[in-house]
């Protein structure tokens, strides 16, 4: 048997999925890495978690730090433990996501071991430093997932929206083309939106209606656990995208 003290010898570090929806297009913040390993590589937000430290408080400082955001609510996605994930030595990582609307928190101030904080569209993610594009899958499913049995929107909209910004919001996630006419069917049926009697300003087509969401509506749709399927919504001639999970 090993002794007592080689279990105690595999740091720890937290990794933070940040999802943002910005006109039309779901994105994730990144670092640019400015030490090794994958010096000027981008990664996740993420950092060695510290001896007297919790993993949620370490989760919230790693992203502080590193970006500039901070009181941003994080929830635990999965824990990766692979013995080759870090080049330096067996490292265990728990990664944390979380779904910001991106004009909220814009300004970006990266610093640490981050030469640079950036926006990216998840679909311009092909590599990422250490396993983190895998990481960064595991997130998407887990939204995905999400979006089927709770109307988001609170986190990724700003608080006033249109239905098109609602349709193009769930289009991003599930990466389809949805029909218009029933998903507005869909949406509105469920009374989780509230009109404003408000309409777009600074617009160079026809203003549409604005919304925003029905905050007791919501908490007691998702008190019934009820499913949120779109399914019916999807356009019969479109396909899905080729995404992350392929």
């Amino acid at each position: 048997m090993l002794p007592l003290d080689d279990f105690f010898k595999s740091p720890f570090t937290v990794d933070n999925i940040i999802f943002g929806f910005d006109q039309e297009e779901l994105k994730v913040l990144l670092i640019k890495r400015q030490e090794d390993p994958f010096l000027n590589k981008w990664a996740l937000p993420g950092y060695f978690v510290k001896p007297n430290e919790n993993l949620d408080d370490a989760a919230g400082r790693v992203l502080e730090e590193l970006t500039g955001l901070k009181e941003v609510y994080l929830e635990q996605v999965a824990t990766f433990g692979d013995i080759d994930r870090h080049p330096s030595g067996r490292v265990i990582t728990v990664a944390y996501y979380s779904l910001v609307a991106i004009q909220d928190y814009n300004n970006l101030k990266p610093s640490n071991i981050a030469s640079a904080a950036q926006w990216v569209k998840i679909k311009d993610v092909t590599e990422l430093s250490f396993d983190h594009l895998r990481i960064l899958k595991s997130g998407l499913q887990k939204l995905k997932r999400k979006v089927r049995v709770e109307p988001i929107g609170f986190e990724l909209l700003p608080t006033k929206f249109t239905l098109t910004d609602l349709q193009y919001l769930y289009e991003a996630i599930l990466e389809v083309k949805l029909d218009k006419r029933n998903f507005r069917k869909k949406i509105l049926s469920m009374d989780l939106l509230v009109d404003l009697n408000e309409v777009q300003e600074g617009v160079a087509h026809r203003p549409a209606r604005l919304y925003k969401f029905f905050e007791s509506k919501y908490q007691e749709f998702l008190a019934k656990g009820l499913i949120f399927d779109l399914s019916e919504g999807k356009s019969k001639q479109s396909k899905a995208k080729k995404s992350l999970n392929n």
